[in-house]
This record gives structure tokens, C-alpha cells and sequence, in this order.
């Protein structure tokens, strides 16, 4: 059984920084592609980022391309999400997700393993 435990999130100002963090145990963190999700209000879930095991290769939205960047820590088994320049756009639960895949990772189907979720709620 894999657990993922997201933790970082909060409510902060536009133009504000928020790190979110997410803790894996019970697999093998080192050769899991893991991944970043967001769900906004009346929305459906959405892509955020994404880093192959190891660490080589990272992914991103559009969206948050050149503000968020992800990373990872295989001795901690942890990864992360350095969010910079919020936007009140950025407003969701944001997922962590650990796959079997190593590519595809923009794909919630390539997600065996979800977390809880983390609120970020950005103002204006």
C-alpha cells in the first residue's frame, strides 16, 4: 500500500510563495514518476507537474511554466512544489500522485497513488 501525505498549502496573497511538500512511503519512492494535480471549484481535476524517478526529466502546465518548479528528494522520498508568483487562478486542492510509469506523466490515468490533497487558496 502506498501513502502519500501532501502538506505546504495555505491562504496567501497574489504575488505571494508557497512550497508543497509530499511524503511517500510503503514503495519504492526512487522508481516512481511522481506528479503535481490541482482541482479548482466546479472544475475538473488538472495537470499542475510532473518529475521522472530520477529527477532527469520534469513537466509542466502552461499554465504554471517558468513560476512552479517541482523536484524530488529520494533519500527523504519526498517531493516538491515551489510555487512563485501566485495567482488567484492558482485556488485549488492540489494532488500529489506517485505512478509506475517513468513518461505520460501529464496523464492523471498514469497515477496509481493519490494523496489527500493540500488547499491553496490565493487572494487578490
Amino acid at each position: 500500500q502506498v501513502q502519500l501525505v501532501e502538506s505546504g498549502g495555505g491562504l496567501v496573497e497574489a504575488g505571494a510563495s508557497l512550497r508543497l511538500s509530499c511524503a511517500a512511503s510503503g514503495r519504492t519512492f526512487s522508481s516512481s514518476g511522481m506528479g503535481w494535480f490541482r482541482q479548482a471549484p466546479g472544475k475538473e481535476r488538472e495537470f499542475v507537474a510532473a518529475i521522472t524517478w530520477s529527477g532527469r526529466s520534469t513537466y509542466y502546465a502552461d499554465s504554471v511554466k517558468g513560476r512552479f518548479t517541482i523536484s524530488r528528494d529520494n533519500a527523504k522520498t519526498t517531493v516538491y512544489l515551489q510555487m512563485s508568483s501566485l495567482k488567484p487562478d492558482d485556488t485549488a486542492v492540489y494532488y500529489c500522485a506517485a505512478s509506475d510509469w517513468n513518461y505520460g506523466l501529464e496523464y492523471s490515468a498514469r497515477y496509481a497513488y493519490w494523496g489527500q490533497g493540500t488547499q491553496v487558496t490565493v487572494s487578490s
